[in-house]
């Protein structure tokens, strides 16, 4: 059976409201966050080569890194294929990252038949590429994919809108988290947005994603 795609604000709201009747700590946040965001990103080669430019930068750098790439038609997989590797270092990236976007590109990855396969084979043949780890899969698969069931546990901001929000000592681990995400299945994509957005209601900033 195909997975649960979250499309509309509407597949949000009703994620929402079942996490807000199974727990209530949950309907406790989503009062003070009201309606939750759709946050749909495009798919394809573009969407993961930007993940791997904003890794460790801040979000203006990663932005005009991005421009330049752009600017210089270095964007597109083949581009990115056939440029001179410095090319990219002039864009702004790093050698690291110029071997991870050559790899991405070299991948050869069915984009489209990502929309169809489960998330775990998703997960899989992301992080089989260099520079693509775990998050950036989940993230990937919950906001590029829509997938409704998929879970980000290694985000740190996750992990401390748990602490804070079901009153933990500590903050969860990724194994820990991801333990405890089992049980809002099969709304864990809409149990992360909420989770984000209590943490900005709490904290007064953005969350990691």
């Amino acid at each position: 059976m195909r997975e649960r795609i979250i499309e509309t604000e509407d597949c949000v709201a009703e994620g929402a409201a079942w996490l807000a009747g199974r727990e209530p700590r949950f309907a406790q946040a989503l009062a003070l966050t009201g309606p939750l965001p759709l946050r749909h990103r495009a798919d394809g080669f573009a969407a993961l080569m930007g993940a791997i430019v904003s890794q460790q930068v801040s979000v203006a750098a990663a932005r005009a890194i991005w421009g330049r790439l752009e600017a210089a038609g270095l964007t597109a997989p083949e581009a990115v294929a056939a440029a001179d590797p410095e090319a990219l270092r002039a864009a702004g990236l790093s050698r690291q990252k110029v071997r991870y976007v050559i790899a991405l590109a070299a991948a050869g990855i069915d984009y489209a038949a990502l929309r169809e396969a489960p998330t775990e084979a998703v997960v899989a043949e992301l992080t089989a590429v260099p520079g693509i780890g775990r998050w950036t899969a989940e993230i990937y698969a919950m906001f590029s994919l829509g997938r409704a069931d998929v879970f980000a546990p290694g985000d740190l901001a996750l992990q401390e809108s748990a602490r804070m929000l079901f009153d933990l000592p500590a903050r969860p681990r990724e194994a820990a988290l991801r333990d405890m995400a089992q049980g809002w299945s099969p709304w864990r994509a809409v149990a992360a947005r909420l989770l984000w957005a209590y943490y900005r209601v709490d904290k007064g900033r953005e969350g990691v994603a």
